[in-house]
């Protein structure tokens, strides 16, 4: 493992002992701050966690063998750093989980050439060849349009290798990536006067990505074409994934997609006028063990308010096209060190701090859906442990330094976390802002402010993660450890604050709740803890 050095390494033996002196009472913010980063400087964990999670257990696919070996591990090894209660809490995916064997493509004529293809999961597997056809059906469009387009190609699919769009080449970018965010911008973003966004309203006739694949897939089914191949439209070779989001084979075409230079290069061959042939050999597998999933849970103890929690977490499972290092290895890794480091120094919270790691969180953040239906149901149909909670804070930005956060809640919870927080500023956080957004988002934070809880999630430097996210490059080598490490003792302190302060954060009172947005979340019934095997 490589050890950078930004942070100066300590003998552990160090580490040890001043976990061993540190007196059983609670101590201040600041002496806990400085403690973490002491811990954090002689020892980390990270990247050993990271590893494991990535180079063994990744791809971890939501219904997967590797998605469950990995949840076993997490299990065992928060067990043997001193958590309590760590278990597997089951819920009901509904689906099998997917796994791709093989996946080879070529040109075979008027030139041999290997293409680089990625399956869409959950779809079948095919052996084929021959020559494609190029249909460019409309993107944003209605249902009605669409299948007008669609009843206009038909007679050309059955039995064939069907490409999706006009392979159009991505261009040269000559703008820099961000790799980091910008100060000044994010003080306007963490500005406390600063109103959260409204939703903006959506028309209604126009179809959703979701609705126009299912409606394209269904159409390709009925006319019997042989394979999806998409564009990924992306440069530099990169692939995101791809993903049925029926779950059921049967109602998708066997499908892959193409980088953009493959692609391209076909249909460039076929609009020459060339005699164009390819060949496909995709091997994917189904496992029914899939369809119950599993949340890693585990708790340090609180003490004269045990009754009362703040959770902290992120989503183990990740795309399958790489190793899922930092959406959300890393996550998973930074979280897991921050309890680490409070357990290691003996640390007793007035709150219990229970940490979750998520399934499901890819496909639509199901896994902690499932959770908060479980344990607290929502601001309209509340549970017994919905008053409990005092705080979630969710880490899903790959490795990079934590930069600030956001909480829905009314303004005087942006400014307790903003006080928070702000023992970090010489570590590059910058601040906090309060948001009344009931709405599901593209993260596990927003599960819990769309139930009316006071979901916090942190705001990262993208890093290789903002070009890499659910594509074959998301693997160990996109982390950065000095990054992951201050994220590590940023976590740890938030969490410990939150845990420690007299009074839990504010929530709307019921008069004040603001409406929720979009469509009800899913209800997937947990069911009982432990593995299914």
């Amino acid at each position: 493992m490589k050890r950078s050095a930004g942070w100066a390494l300590g003998p552990l033996l160090g580490a040890m002992l001043a976990a061993l002196a540190w007196p059983a009472a609670a101590r201040s913010s600041a002496e806990v701050d400085a403690a973490l980063r002491r811990a954090e400087a002689a020892h980390s964990e990270i990247l050993p966690s990271a590893h494991v999670l990535a180079d063994l257990y990744g791809p971890r696919l939501t219904g997967s063998r590797n998605t469950r070996a990995a949840a076993r591990w997490v299990e065992r090894t928060l067990a043997a750093w001193g958590l309590r209660d760590v278990h597997l809490e089951a819920w009901d995916f509904g689906h099998p989980g997917w796994t791709n064997a093989r996946a080879d493509a070529e040109i075979t004529t008027p030139v041999r050439a290997r293409l680089l293809a990625v399956p869409t999961a959950w779809t079948a597997g095919t052996r084929v060849a021959g020559k494609p056809v190029v249909i460019d059906p409309p993107r944003r469009t209605t249902r009605k349009a669409l299948a007008a387009y669609l009843a206009s190609v038909r007679p050309r699919l059955r039995g064939r290798i069907v490409m999706v769009g006009k392979g159009e080449p991505t261009g040269v970018d000559a703008d820099p990536v961000p790799y980091r965010l910008d100060d000044k911008f994010l003080a306007q973003v963490y500005d406390p006067a600063r109103a959260s966004a409204a939703g903006q309203p959506s028309d209604s006739k126009v179809l959703t990505r979701s609705q126009w694949n299912r409606q394209l897939d269904a159409f390709l089914v009925a006319a019997g074409a042989r394979l999806r191949v998409d564009d990924a439209h992306l440069p530099q070779g990169l692939i995101a994934a791809r993903y049925n989001d029926t779950f059921e084979i049967r109602r998708a075409p066997p499908g892959v997609t193409l980088r953009n230079e493959d692609y391209g290069r076909i249909v460039r061959l076929l609009a020459d006028g060339r005699s164009v042939s390819v060949a496909f050999d995709i091997r994917n597998r189904l496992d029914p063990r899939g369809r119950t999933a599993y949340d890693v849970v585990a708790e340090i103890p609180g003490g004269d308010r045990a009754d009362e929690v703040v959770m902290v977490g992120a989503h183990l499972d990740s795309w399958h096209l790489a190793t899922g290092a930092t959406d959300d290895g890393a996550g998973c890794a930074i979280v897991m060190e921050a309890v680490r480091l409070l357990t290691e120094l003996g640390i007793r919270p007035r709150r219990t701090i229970r940490l979750a790691l998520w399934t499901g969180e890819e496909q639509g953040l199901f896994g902690s859906q499932a959770y908060v239906a479980r344990h607290f149901g929502d601001a309209e149909h509340p549970g017994a442990e919905f008053g409990k909670l005092d705080a979630y804070v969710n880490l899903d930005g790959g490795a990079g330094r934590i930069r600030g956060g956001n909480v829905f809640g009314p303004p005087a919870d942006g400014e307790v976390l903003h006080e928070a927080l702000q023992p970090f500023s010489d570590l590059g956080v910058v601040g906090a802002v309060a948001h009344g957004m009931r709405r599901l988002g593209s993260t596990d934070a927003t599960t819990f402010s769309r139930a009316g809880l006071p979901g916090i999630g942190l705001l990262q430097d993208p890093l290789e993660n903002g070009v890499a996210e659910h594509t074959q490059l998301d693997t160990y080598e996109r982390i950065y450890e000095p990054d992951a490490r201050q994220a590590a003792v940023v976590v740890a302190g938030l969490i410990y604050d939150l845990a420690m302060r007299d009074a839990p954060l504010g929530r709307f009172p019921p008069e004040a709740m603001p409406a929720p947005l979009g469509p009800p979340p899913s209800r997937h019934p947990a069911r009982d803890r432990g593995p299914g095997g």
